[in-house]
């Protein structure tokens, strides 16, 4: 009996031990979409359509990969080192017997001669495929490789803004040969506006602002954002606590959170007040008017309380039951076993 008192008593008590940023009388914002490679479920990642996929979805930035061709013409692609084009190309029946070389040894013009979207129509990576209407497939099924001055076209256009990783930063020697350079080039040559530009590449970060002033210089370290007196933060979900992510909002700093698909977890950071996500599923987080788990702390003790009386009385009621259950048995049982006496 008292081994199950204490069990109960902590199954009861365990709701204070809970801590919630969705316990909250007041809900920050909802958070800004950022298409992660476009809209990588929707169309194939990377390609003209899918960042217009991504822009249905109401997007406030595209999230994409840059890496230089032979040429010095920056292009967008995930993958990187030898046979980068061999996943998400046709790289291997175009160019043979090239299919293991660099990003180097290939031209911007000989990079958009490949087809960039059969691979995902046929491999259906997200089973998604199915949702597209015939003219959607067919024209993800001939999508092609996109200069970043492209999506600059877009991006500028429709009033969106732009975050990437440099692929290859880390291999240039000197400011003036490094794709950080040749991006900044095309950036200020594309007449977009600097703040529409989120600068996270770290290596030549002070060299870039003062070929392209004005970019909106963002951090995945929050010591070297202070230290650097920045105030925007782009990092994996897992390496901050909501604990953490509320704290940076409380100091007006701007936290980008990345790559978040599932609705509970976009729900968590919602409630933790991030600014923004980075996300492959902006078709299912746009539709959301509010976070999956939220509760007021009136709602939440009541619903507490509430579950805790209702188990008390019916245990309490089982055992009483349980206990008649039990006297009867053994009364019962007592006039049964009464020797009858001979007449």
């Amino acid at each position: 009996m008292l081994t199950f008192l204490v069990v109960s008593a902590a199954v009861f008590l365990c709701p204070l031990a809970i801590c919630s940023p969705c316990i909250a009388n007041n809900l920050p914002p909802k958070p800004a979409l950022v298409g992660h490679r476009g809209a990588p479920m929707l169309a194939p990642e990377n390609t003209m359509l899918s960042f217009r996929k991504s822009m249905e979805c109401g997007v406030v930035a595209f999230e994409t990969d840059v890496q230089l061709s032979k040429d010095m013409k920056p292009f967008l692609m995930h993958d990187n080192g030898p046979s980068f084009l061999l996943r998400t190309t046709d790289v291997k029946e175009k160019f043979l017997g090239r299919d293991a070389d660099m990003h180097a040894n290939f031209t911007l013009q000989e990079l958009q001669t490949l087809n960039a979207g059969e691979w995902f129509v046929r491999t259906d990576p997200f089973q998604s495929v199915s949702s597209l209407s015939k003219e959607e497939k067919r024209e993800a099924n001939n999508q092609t490789v996109p200069s970043l001055s492209e999506l600059l076209v877009m991006a500028k256009k429709h009033n969106v803004s732009l975050i990437f990783d440099l692929k290859n930063e880390k291999n240039s020697t000197g400011f003036h040969n490094s794709d950080s350079y040749y991006t900044a080039e095309t950036i200020e040559k594309s007449g977009i506006s600097p703040d529409k530009i989120w600068w996270l590449p770290p290596e030549y970060r002070h060299d870039v602002r003062k070929v392209t002033p004005g970019l909106k210089q963002v951090y995945n370290n929050v010591q070297e954002m202070y230290a650097d007196g920045g105030s925007f933060l782009n990092m994996k979900y897992s390496f901050l606590s909501t604990h953490e992510i509320s704290e940076l909002r409380k100091n007006n700093v701007s936290v980008n959170l990345w790559v978040v698909n599932e609705r509970w977890l976009f729900s968590l950071l919602w409630c933790s007040g991030a600014s923004s996500v980075t996300t492959n599923a902006c078709h299912i987080l746009k539709s959301m008017s509010k976070p999956d788990w939220h509760l007021e702390p009136n709602m939440y003790m009541g619903i507490w309380i509430s579950a805790d009386v209702i188990s008390l009385l019916l245990m309490f009621g089982l055992f009483l039951w349980q206990r008649r259950r039990n006297h009867v048995f053994h009364q019962n049982t007592s006039e049964r076993s009464v020797p009858l006496l001979p007449r």
